[in-house]
């Protein structure tokens, strides 16, 4: 009888600890804008590879994270709303691509500043954008000639 309390323990321990795997990892990808940051927008193509929490990034170093995605009906591009933290601030001329960490990287949302001396006011739009570039789409082109 003594055995069968220890694997109930034991069983009741692994399940506590995987639903404590399963808090942690969702929790880091609400997709709300918290205390201490501010939200800007950004309209692009493609956003292949990236997802609600994926991290945006300035010079390699995180500074928010990727908070909504939706396709804009009137403009079939995907409109992409991110959270920046309040002591960065950004020229409005800044431009925002769709970055890769190599050939078996994850994507990620590069932000590049601009010159202005003019910053982005929080909800504004970033226009100068680059969708991400398909590894598939520029194998085919290598292998067909570059048409």
């Amino acid at each position: 009888m003594s055995e069968n309390w220890v694997e109930v323990l034991t069983g009741a321990i692994v399940l506590a600890v995987a639903v404590g795997f399963v808090i942690f990892a969702t929790a880091g990808t609400s997709g709300a804008v918290r205390q201490g940051e501010y939200s800007l927008t950004a309209s692009f193509s493609s956003v292949e590879g990236i997802s609600v929490g994926t991290d945006v990034r300035m010079a390699g170093v995180k500074i928010g994270a990727v908070t909504g995605m939706a396709l804009n009906p009137a403009t079939y591009r995907a409109d992409v709303s991110f959270s920046i933290a309040d002591e960065i601030e950004l020229p409005d001329d800044s431009s925002v691509l769709i970055s890769s960490e190599g050939l078996l990287g994850g994507n990620f949302v590069e932000i590049q500043p601009g010159g202005s001396p003019f910053n982005l006011e929080p909800g504004a739009e970033i226009v100068d954008t680059q969708s991400s570039v398909s590894l598939v789409t520029l194998l085919l082109r290598f292998v067909g000639g570059g048409e």
